[in-house]
């Protein structure tokens, strides 16, 4: 059986059980042309379409099944990666072995997500707008545990000196979360600069998520690394995954990166 081809992936540094894969990829490795590459596995952003279809393949190599690619609307629809294999939403769960969770990004945060057991696991999707929505206390409801036995790992998003935003971004996460007003920093202007892993942490502990890792890899400032939809404009985008894995089956990639 032949080795897939190497293809640079970031896997989360937490404390997940054995049965538990993930890895988000990075703008390296693929065959799109600029500025959607060279890795693109995103079908809407403008990029070829044989390009998308052979970077998909060289990242379905190292994965036990096709995931389940999210129509992504900023919203909290939460897909049931089990029986779904395709809708709109912004997170999916899985509690069945293989079933490949998955969401896409390029500024906005991935958000990571197993229990203690290795019995489900989920991926989220949370730009501002279906983080103040709630779509990750959604997708913890939709896990179906104990939020206590629940750990999350926050992926490669736009950092705290990048994030800067309007006033009623402040105003619509101070209405609803506790302690969000922490969050945000004085910019130019009338405008703030936001931490979205600060806004995260406190939604998910709102949600009963204590343990949380990740949360150190900015979009923005690391230009070799990522696409950024704020300092670019036209770009890829960036797949986190998660699966419970078959124990007989190795994980085929080796990690490039460890976050």
């Amino acid at each position: 059986m032949s080795r897939p081809v190497a293809l640079p992936l970031i896997l989360p540094d937490w404390p997940a059980p054995p049965s538990v894969r993930a890895c988000v990829t990075t703008k390296l490795g693929g065959v799109s042309a600029p500025p959607f590459g060279p890795f693109n596995p995103a079908t809407h952003v403008g990029d070829d379409p044989q390009a998308v279809a052979d970077n998909r393949a060289l990242l379905r190599a190292h994965l036990p099944a096709e995931p389940l690619w999210l129509d992504q609307v900023h919203g909290v629809e939460v897909l049931d990666a089990d029986r779904q294999r395709c809708g709109t939403g912004d997170a999916s769960v899985a509690h069945r072995p293989n079933r490949v969770c998955a969401v896409m990004t390029a500024d906005c945060l991935p958000v990571l997500f197993c229990n203690r057991q290795g019995s489900v696991v989920a991926a989220a999707h949370a730009g501002w707008r279906g983080l103040v929505a709630g779509v990750l206390t959604r997708t913890v409801e939709r896990m179906g545990c104990a939020p206590a036995d629940l750990m999350a790992w926050l992926g490669p998003a736009i950092g705290p000196d990048a994030f800067e935003v309007g006033p009623e971004v402040r105003t619509a996460f101070v209405e609803r979360l506790r302690g969000a007003a922490r969050a945000f920093r004085a910019g130019t202007g009338d405008r703030l600069y936001a931490d979205i892993y600060a806004l995260a942490r406190l939604e998910l502990a709102a949600a009963g998520v204590q343990a949380v890792y990740g949360g150190g890899l900015c979009t923005v400032s690391q230009r070799e690394l990522f696409h950024s939809f704020r300092r670019d404009g036209r770009c890829g985008r960036m797949a986190s995954l998660i699966w419970i894995a078959d124990r007989a089956t190795p994980f085929a990639a080796e990690p490039s990166y460890q976050g």
